[in-house]
């Protein structure tokens, strides 16, 4: 992995998640200071007992409350994006979801059931800012510690495996990079190896915390056409994401915070004027028209 300073600057070294960390349990924490006005929560729920429910998720980090009071029904299938401004929580309702939020209360289901306790169908890729890439592994070590959940840390991979990691590498236009070392890439060609050691995995749910930063428009084409593929299988695909630009539209649902949730539900439900004002107060324009 790279020992770039500038990725290594939000996190003390100590606290940087190892390639071969991947149950999310073990991914790192992050703290947030920024402050809002209290909202009162509006959402729409949707009766998806296969989908994803959370229910009253609050987090805070030390005295700052970072999440409060979180409820949403959204189904299965779908393309969700978490959508808000600077310090709105959207990071930390990803981790609190999966249990990585000491002290976090509330719950998170999917097939009435607690998804910390189905983390095998996990696919979580954290912000590129927590990953330590001084870790000395090639783009094919990478991509097959996805499989070591299916065959068992100290198991040998089988060629099934191997396979399946190789159709991963593949689906996402890195075949020719395998044998390079993970911290020579660019940043879009890491979140590209990083999105197949997730196909890798064949999960059911793929969480990414803001994996458009610092990529080309060529691997944002790529990730949303993996991601919208994905929703097309019944997977369930969530993406932090921060761009309120013509990309919004690619997204079926829609989570809108402020700390609190300002709404849920498809996307033309929860981009209104009434809610982009809640969330952003002034400080956004958005013409809700060309992304309905």
């Amino acid at each position: 992995m790279i020992n770039s300073p500038s990725l290594r600057s939000s996190l003390p070294s100590s606290q940087l998640p190892s390639f071969h960390e991947l149950d999310p349990r073990d991914a790192c924490r992050i703290t947030s200071n920024a402050e809002i006005e209290p909202q009162q929560p509006r959402h729409t729920a949707l009766a998806s007992p296969t989908g994803l429910q959370v229910e009253q998720l609050s987090a805070a980090y030390r005295s700052v409350q970072a999440l409060q009071d979180i409820s949403f029904d959204l189904p299965s299938g779908q393309l969700i994006g978490i959508f808000g401004p600077n310090g709105a929580g959207k990071s930390t309702l990803i981790k609190a979801m999966l249990g990585l939020i000491p002290g976090a209360s509330g719950q998170a289901n999917t097939n009435n059931r607690p998804l910390t306790d189905q983390l095998e169908r996990v696919a979580y890729v954290p912000q590129r800012s927590q990953i330590d890439w001084t870790f000395p592994a090639s783009v094919w070590d990478v991509v097959l510690m996805g499989r070591v959940k299916k065959a068992g840390l100290f198991s040998r991979l089988s060629v099934v495996s191997r396979r399946i990691a190789a159709a991963a590498l593949e689906r996402v236009g890195m075949s020719d990079y395998r044998d390079r070392r993970i911290g020579d890439l660019s940043g879009g060609q890491q979140q590209r190896v990083f999105l197949a050691r997730s196909l890798a995995q064949e999960a059911d749910l793929f969480f990414l915390d803001e994996p458009f930063v610092g990529v080309d428009q060529t691997t944002e084409d790529v990730l949303f056409r993996i991601f919208r593929e994905l929703a097309a299988e019944g997977k369930t695909v969530v993406v932090v994401n921060h761009d309120l630009g013509e990309s919004i539209i690619n997204f079926d649902q829609l989570i809108l915070l402020n700390r609190q949730l300002i709404a849920a539900g498809p996307r033309e439900d929860v981009l209104t004027p009434d809610h982009m004002t809640r969330a952003y107060g002034n400080h956004v324009r958005f013409f809700v028209g060309d992304a309905v």
